[in-house]
């Protein structure tokens, strides 16, 4: 799978922190595409609608093809079936990204909770949580969220 991404994005899947602490575009992607997985699944159920959800969102940010979407979306499983937690995503993004790249991440996962028209629990307590781990304020994840309600 990780030489399928190499193929796809580069060489630098996997490779340690430059000497800023940066990672490689792969290893971000890979980060980002966890925590709309990990929105999709945290209810137990990956609906084929929330699958789509996260491939468009791919090719929109990204530029990916389907087939490209569909094996960042593989690794990101994989990843996310071999981590505790979700703190290595979001340190990872927090060390590369700039508020306004994490709003954006945020207002994506709201994309895809809504994608079915509702919010549950488990989604709520989710966001919650991603909303700490990538140092945002509440203020911001209200806004993210009307701002997806809104624009729906």
């Amino acid at each position: 799978m990780i030489g399928r991404l190499k193929k796809i994005f580069g060489n630098g899947l996997g490779e340690d922190a430059g000497a800023d602490g940066r990672r490689s575009q792969d290893d971000i992607r890979v980060a980002v595409c966890a925590l709309f997985v990990e929105i999709g699944r945290i209810d137990e159920t990956f609906t084929p609608a929330e699958v789509e959800s996260v491939i468009e969102i791919l090719k929109d940010k990204y530029g990916l093809s389907p087939e490209h979407a569909d094996v960042l979306i593989q690794e990101a499983t994989r990843e996310l079936d071999d981590s505790l937690d979700l703190w290595q995503f979001a340190k990872m993004i927090n060390a590369n990204y700039s508020n306004a790249q994490k709003m954006e991440i945020v207002e994506l996962m709201w994309r895809i909770v809504y994608v079915d028209g509702k919010m549950d629990d488990y989604e709520h307590y989710l966001m919650n949580k991603i909303k700490n781990l990538l140092r945002i304020s509440h203020k911001d994840l209200i806004d993210a969220k009307l701002k997806v309600l809104h624009s729906s």
